[in-house]
Parts: structure tokens; sequence; C-alpha cells
């Protein structure tokens, strides 16, 4: 098994330890020698340095390579990145969310298993396992073993009520994850249960924290803020720093990928912030998202013209990158207007936003007084 990866990402090759932030980039000449090597070679005596100058905890001296290096083959497609909803079925009903119904449905563990290949083939190295709720379906924990094994630095991302199991905890101490992400709701029993529209949830919330926290797993907090938590927002920030973990908060409340606007109105106005401006992204060219059936998209909210990677394989990424240029030109309902030319918001959410119907302030940036 394990314990470092060195991959070609993107357009460099790295060195990255799952369970750990830190990485290094290694020149073009090393990660060849690497490749060429067999598993059976001891490391060369600059990857030990290497080693021991980001992890001083790991001692690779004298190893061979095969017992803690696993090398990922170059791939022609050049995508680094890629998030997979496994599932949209939750334990939870939020108010807010923007999955919309909470359908259990999904493919077979075959069609998982092909498409974490091609993933894989096509050169992802830093996968998001996200939901609905990732945990509760069926095959979360081998889907998470298999993409781990094909050497892909993972993140979950977790309403956290599971992470108290012991299955869960003994897979993530033995195939360590990049990150677990967990979604905060509220600082208080009755706020947290209000907005989950679960009862019980703050209590497998705090149980799971308390869990993940002793385990050591790598957290960052995704802290909420809506209608029915808003007073809690500086309890809720407390709490993350008293933990120890690092933490970013979320305001603004996005429809859902069915253009439902209903849970715009969790979200609490007096909290509301100037989205970041948009200046461009590379949707579509260097990471894409999966859906529950394998259907491919750009991102998580430009979903349209999806490619079916189960029945298509890894040749239907060759469209993915006209669609993403497709999209991010389209002005949609913004047709007409005169400052389209300089719109600072993405174009697929700004889509959602319209569909949804939407005051227009809740997403167009034209015409905001700059800050300062």
């Amino acid at each position: 098994m394990h314990s470092l990866i060195v991959s070609p990402f993107l357009e460099q090759h790295v060195l990255v330890r799952p369970g750990s932030r830190g990485g290094a980039l290694l020149p073009e000449a090393g990660y060849e020698e690497l490749r060429a090597l067999d598993a059976e070679a001891a490391a060369p005596a600059w990857l030990t340095d290497v080693v021991r100058e980001q992890w001083p905890d790991l001692e690779v001296d004298g190893s061979r390579l095969g017992d803690f290096l696993l090398v990922r083959q170059p791939s022609v497609w050049g995508y680094g990145k890629a998030s997979w909803e496994v599932n949209l079925g939750c334990n939870y009903k939020c108010k807010h969310c923007y999955l919309g119904l909470k359908m259990n449905s999904g493919m077979p563990w075959e069609d998982k298993r092909r498409c974490l290949d091609i993933m894989a083939e096509a050169g992802v190295l830093f996968l998001q396992v996200t939901g609905g709720e990732p945990t509760i379906d069926r095959d979360f924990m081998r889907a998470y073993r298999y993409a781990w094994d094909l050497g892909m630095m993972i993140t979950v991302s977790t309403n956290g009520s599971l992470l108290w199991r012991h299955n869960l905890l003994d897979l993530f101490r033995e195939c360590p994850p990049y990150r677990v992400t967990v979604s905060m709701y509220g600082a208080t029993k009755r706020s947290y249960d209000e907005l989950t529209q679960r009862e019980g949830a703050w209590d497998q919330f705090v149980q799971g924290m308390n869990a993940a926290r002793h385990a050591r797993l790598p957290l960052r907090m995704s802290v909420v803020v809506t209608e029915d938590n808003g007073q809690e927002e500086q309890a809720m920030t407390d709490l993350c720093e008293s933990w120890g973990v690092e933490y970013e908060v979320f305001t603004n409340m996005t429809p859902t990928i069915y253009g439902g606007g209903e849970v715009l109105t969790a979200q609490s106005k007096e909290h509301l912030r100037v989205r970041k401006q948009f200046t461009a992204c590379n949707a579509g060219h260097t990471f894409f998202h999966m859906d529950p059936h394998g259907l491919l998209s750009i991102c998580k909210i430009g979903r349209d013209d999806q490619i079916s990677l189960p029945h298509e394989g890894i040749g239907g990424l060759s469209r993915l990158g006209a669609i993403a240029d497709r999209l991010m030109l389209r002005t949609g309902g913004c047709s007409g207007c005169s400052l389209a030319g300089t719109c600072r918001v993405c174009r697929p959410l700004a889509k959602h936003y319209q569909e949804a119907k939407a005051p227009l302030a809740a997403y167009c940036q034209h015409g905001q007084k700059k800050a300062g």
C-alpha cells in the first residue's frame, strides 16, 4: 500500500502524500526516472532527500520503491481534478439544498468502478466525493478505497453525521483522505435540527465531529449561514476556532439544479455578501463533474449537454471542452444587456438564477459599488 504518489498534474509533475496538504514539484526528468525504475529498486538519494525535507516523519531511505510509492502514468487528456456525486440521497432534508429532490438512485457497482478507471486514465489526481450525503451510499466505502488504490487524492464532502462509525474511521486511517469537508448548519440543537429538518441531527453532528477530531482527520468546515441560524454565525465560527479547524463561511444560496428558487427563501438577507467576481475558470477543460448516473458536465452548476461516461467511455471527454466554451459564452436571460461583454458572473450560475426567476440583485454585479 502506497504512502506517497508521484503523478503528472496538468503541466507539472508532483509528489503528494494522502492525508497531507503538502507536496513537492518534481522535474520531468525525476518523474521519468521513477517511472522507469522497478518496484524492487531502492529509493534514489534525491527522492529520499525530498521526502525528508517535506515529511520529516516519513522515512524511506533504503526502502524499495514498491513499498511506499505509487507512480501514476501520464494521460493525454489533461484533466487534473473531478467531482463525483455518488448519490443524491441524504439523511437530512436541508431547506437550502441546491440538489432539490433527494432521490436514492445511481449506477451499479461495475459502472462506478469503470467510471473511476476512466477518471484515472483521464489524469484525475484530485477527486471530490460528494452527494447528497456520500457516506450513506451502499458503495461509498469500496468506491473510496478503489479510487484511493488508483492513486487519487480524495476529498470527502459530508454533513459529518456518520463520521463516528468505526468502519469509516478504520477506512480513513488505512487510506487517508486528502481532506474531509464538513458542512455546519448551526451552533445549537434548535437551529441545526430546524435547518436540516431532522430531529437529532445536531447530536449526530457533534458525535461525528468529536470522533473525526479524535482521529485527527484533515478537517475543513463549510459554515452555512441561513435564516434559521443567522444569529449564530459568530458562534459557529468560534466553535470552529476552538476546535482548531479551518473554515469558510457561505451565506448566498443557489437555486436547485432543476432551476427551482424555493431554496432561496432559506437565505438570510442580513447576512448576504457580494459574491466574488467571476473572471474565468477551466471547467470542462482541466476538471469536470460526474453525477450519480455517470453523466459528465463541466461542473456542478453547468449541467447542460451531459456526456454518459459508462456508455461513451473516455472518448466522450473530447466533447467536453466545446460544451464548456459554449456555456460560458451564452447570455441566456441577459440577452440584450449592453454590459454583457463585461459580465462578472459565471454564466451557468446566472442561468440558474434566471430560471428560478430570482431578483436581478441576487446575481448581477453590474452597477455595484466597488469596496473601499
